[in-house]
């Protein structure tokens, strides 16, 4: 009897221990492929996002699902280049003047002239550069390093980038294919309630990156309106940029207030100033006000719902935890919806339905 329980005590032992090693093997290869499973994630929502759209082009316009995901994704991304021209084209124009100005901005911020020379001597950083000058110059040369890995970080991603949007193309283009296999391995009653919860999740997406997009069409035209009144050049294209740096949860805003607060600045004290102001006071009615208010009209969440799930999204996986609260939270609230309660009874009416007409065939 004894060596039986002894038996049996070592396969449980074994089970367990095999389970715990599975777990942790598991987790290790999610880690290890962390950055993969990001794409894919990202790319999954931009596919979400853009489906509707392809499905009313493939109806309306082209009979082909390829031309039409074609045409949807030349679309989007056209948009996106010409609003890169806007933006890169003045500012290349701008940093070419800069570099034939450059040798005597150089020379006036060195005897504390011009706008440049004259921010360093009121901070103290002239007279500083002066009395370390060998220190500056090793704290350049140290700068190098850190340059390549920002220039690697960089390449990585656009890789990223494009592996996200080929991703995305691919599975709008094969999305009737994959949804007629799902469909098809479940019951008739679990397939119409997959299909409400891809409507569901589909909705929520759609209108997270519409309140969004309003949200950043808000910030941007504010600051266009302190940029014009405080005579800061180039308002417009700032003002676009500031907008779509705006799009990134949490440090996008700030990223914004860097560049309209340091063309600010450059214009004159007072100027930067008032820039700087407007972003602080923005910053705290984008977070606490608009945000919770649009989204929770754009995805029908609860505005307090929004405000945590973006807080606590933001302090487990940072940035991409931030991007993904929201439309996360949408879709929980889409499963609680369809397998609480009503959704089973629902689902119940749905599979009784199905039964009878079944009984009427037979």
């Amino acid at each position: 009897m004894g060596t039986t329980d002894d038996r049996r005590t070592a396969r449980r032992a074994l089970i367990v221990i095999g389970l715990v090693l599975a777990v942790v093997i598991g987790l290790g290869l999610l880690w290890s492929t962390r950055r993969v499973l990001i794409w894919i994630l990202l790319a999954a929502f931009l596919a979400t996002a853009l489906k509707p759209l392809v499905d009313r082009v493939e109806r309306r316009l082209v009979r082909h699902r390829a031309t039409a995901t074609l045409l949807v994704f030349l679309a989007v991304f056209g948009l996106l280049a010409a609003v890169g021209a806007v933006i890169l084209v003045p500012l290349l124009d701008e940093l070419g003047r800069f570099a034939d100005r450059a040798p005597e901005l150089l020379r006036q911020a060195r005897a504390g002239q011009g706008p440049l020379g004259g921010l360093l001597d009121r901070t103290g950083l002239l007279d500083y550069a002066r009395r370390h000058g060998d220190q500056v110059q090793r704290y350049g040369g140290e700068l190098r390093q850190p340059a390549v890995e920002l220039f690697r970080g960089v390449l990585r991603t656009l890789a990223g980038l494009v592996t996200v949007v080929v991703l995305a193309y691919l599975m709008v283009l094969e999305a009737p294919w994959i949804i007629r296999t799902m469909l098809g391995a479940v019951g008739a009653g679990t397939g119409v309630r997959l299909r409400r919860i891809g409507r569901g999740t589909s909705r929520v997406i759609t209108g997270y990156l519409s309140g969004n997009l309003l949200i950043s069409v808000i910030c941007g035209l504010g600051t266009y309106v302190v940029l014009v009144l405080v005579g800061v050049p180039f308002a417009a294209v700032i003002a676009l940029l500031v907008g779509i740096a705006d799009l990134v949860p949490l440090v996008g805003a700030t990223l914004g207030a860097v560049v309209a607060s340091g063309a600010g600045f450059l214009r004159s004290p007072t100027a930067g100033l008032v820039v700087l102001v407007f972003f602080v006071v923005y910053q705290q009615v984008e977070n606490h006000l608009l945000q919770p208010l649009i989204m929770s009209r754009a995805v029908r969440l609860n505005p307090l719902t929004v405000l945590v799930s973006v807080l606590v999204a933001a302090e487990l996986a940072g940035l991409v935890g931030a991007l993904l609260a929201i439309p996360a939270a949408g879709v929980v609230q889409v499963l609680v919806r369809e397998f609480g309660p009503a959704g089973r009874r629902r689902g119940d009416d749905v599979g009784g339905s199905d039964a009878a007409r079944s009984g009427r065939r037979g």
